[in-house]
């Protein structure tokens, strides 16, 4: 099947929307890069996975980032701001391993510190945006290079 958010014209424009505030929020491309492939790994999406990491490519992420992306925890290549954001992405996307709320107190008090209400608000809804991408191309069997639009 073709993929649902094209098929749906309205849907895409929607989508679209969402991109062009994020874009427009001062939120870091890299960072939604980095956001968006940390969500495409937990998910296992290939499509995603292969999408984020070819965008990181082509605004010269250098390949250590990018390959350290699933261990950032254990990588020296990152600012505590992404250690945040990836942190904040992890709990968001993870809802079901969650024991108690879905982000902490202490993690929202974090990521609040690294970025201003319009940077979290985008940050936000990269994470949201990324997982509905996520569930859609893992649901269709979406394959990794493809070519959208």
């Amino acid at each position: 099947m073709k993929n649902p958010a094209f098929v749906l014209p309205d849907g895409i424009k929607g989508i679209g929307t969402l991109f062009k505030a994020i874009g427009e929020s001062g939120l870091p491309h890299e960072l939604q890069e980095l956001v968006g492939l940390r969500a495409s790994q937990i998910n296992g999406c290939g499509a995603c996975v292969h999408a984020h990491n070819e965008n990181l490519v082509k605004a010269g992420t250098s390949g250590e980032r990018i390959a350290a992306v699933a261990a950032w925890r254990d990588a020296p290549f990152f600012t505590d701001a992404e250690r945040a954001a990836l942190a904040l992405t992890e709990n968001v996307t993870r809802l079901a391993d969650r024991s108690t709320e879905s982000v902490p107190d202490e993690l929202w008090d974090e990521v609040a510190d690294h970025f201003d209400e319009r940077e979290l608000s985008a940050l936000i809804l990269v994470i949201g945006v990324t997982n509905l991408f996520n569930r859609i191309n893992t649901t269709i069997k979406e394959p990794a290079g493809t070519k959208w639009g």
